[in-house]
């Protein structure tokens, strides 16, 4: 048994004064009055936060490692291994538009026992060729009624598509058995939007990002999904994706409980290298940008630390910006009993944050990472 101490406890939800934390073995135990904690080996924080570990619906990759290349259980636990020294301690490994036979096989990879993977997030390849974005679009086509099968039987965590490709009748299949449908990739209409929604579909891929934009008229993707409260949305927040004021806007709209953080992590992401194949095309880092020879933008090197950093200190506030990254996502993806939230019963997966945000410290089942 263990006693976190020293710091301020987040629960998931709010900020809790004099608390302690209370584990055992991979699990949370109680949170007490520091008055009334047990006996135990007590480790004493010195400041900061102690949170839940984020928990991240839309990795590609990380450390060098893309689910593209090589969609198997290993590199399902590599990705994971590369984000859980940065504080992300639960991940959907996301596979983006591929060949039949690589989605097949990473939906196999995903049933494959991998502590932190809460299953796969197919991000296409059902979605509308006019927002590909880095795509490939020989593989984009549209869904089947033995595609749906295959992501229901595959237990896949999140489906990325759009109406174009998808039509309503199969959105609703895969929501009733418990897929999470996300809109995205997509230049629908507000009111082929709307019904995707209608339909069960509860969330939006990186909002802005590759969608069509809020207009007078034509409110498009962003203004539907800004304005359904049924609607969850994810967020790059990177400064680059999406202008910071855009995160306010989405973060004053949508609120904490349904604006979540997402990294759109690739290999460069979480101790990777500059440059990286994508489906045959060269991509490289420049900063914080990762971009195809043609300029297209292909996915993000931030992890969710960096994700909760810039949103407490450019639109939200902390509280906010650590339910975005731990609760709200855990909601979404229905895990909420286990992951992003402090509380008995739930895994004993923390985050240790300086008072400036620094990222002192990660345990993952109770036991210390080493970073």
């Amino acid at each position: 048994m263990r006693i976190f101490v020293g710091a301020r406890l987040f629960d998931g939800e709010n900020f809790r004064e004099d608390c302690a934390l209370v584990t055992e073995g991979e699990t949370i135990r109680a949170l007490v009055p520091h008055a009334e904690r047990p006996a135990g080996e007590t480790v004493d924080l010195g400041g900061g936060v102690i949170a839940p570990g984020f928990v991240d619906w839309q990795v590609n990759g990380g450390g060098g490692h893309l689910f593209n290349d090589a969609p198997t259980p290993e590199t399902i636990r590599a990705i994971v291994a590369a984000h859980r020294r940065f504080g992300t301690t639960a991940l959907a490994p996301t596979l983006i538009t591929d060949a039949p036979e690589i989605l097949a096989a990473a939906l196999d990879a995903g049933r494959a026992e991998a502590p932190g993977s809460l299953g796969v997030h197919a991000e296409g390849p059902f979605i509308d060729i006019r927002r590909k974005g880095a795509h490939p679009p020989q593989h984009i086509r549209g869904m089947t009624e033995d595609d749906a099968r295959l992501l229901i039987d595959g237990r896949a965590r999140v489906v990325t598509l759009a109406p174009a490709s998808a039509p309503p009748h199969l959105v609703r299949r895969l929501a009733e058995a418990g897929v999470v449908v996300s809109l995205g990739h997509s230049d629908a209409t507000a009111e082929e939007a709307r019904a995707c929604f209608d339909a069960g579909a509860r969330a939006v891929t990186h909002l802005f990002n590759a969608m069509s934009q809020l207009g007078s008229r034509e409110p498009g993707v962003v203004g539907a999904a800004l304005a359904d409260a049924r609607v969850y949305a994810g967020f790059i927040a990177d400064g680059l994706h999406a202008h910071a004021l855009s995160g306010q806007l989405a973060y004053r709209l949508k609120g904490a409980g349904r604006l979540t953080l997402v990294s759109d992590a690739m290999p460069p992401a979480a101790g990777g290298p500059e440059v990286y194949d994508l489906n045959g095309r060269e991509v490289r880092r420049r900063g914080l940008s990762l971009t195809l020879p043609d300029g297209t933008l292909a996915g993000a090197v931030i992890t969710m630390h960096d994700a909760v950093r810039f949103a407490a200190q450019r639109f939200a506030t902390l509280a906010d910006a650590l339910k975005m990254a731990t609760s709200t996502p855990a909601r979404l993806l229905r895990v909420a009993d286990r992951y992003g939230v402090l509380k008995p019963g739930a895994r004993a997966d923390l985050v240790h944050l300086g008072e400036d945000l620094a990222l002192r410290g990660v345990w993952f089942g109770g036991e210390a990472v080493e970073r």
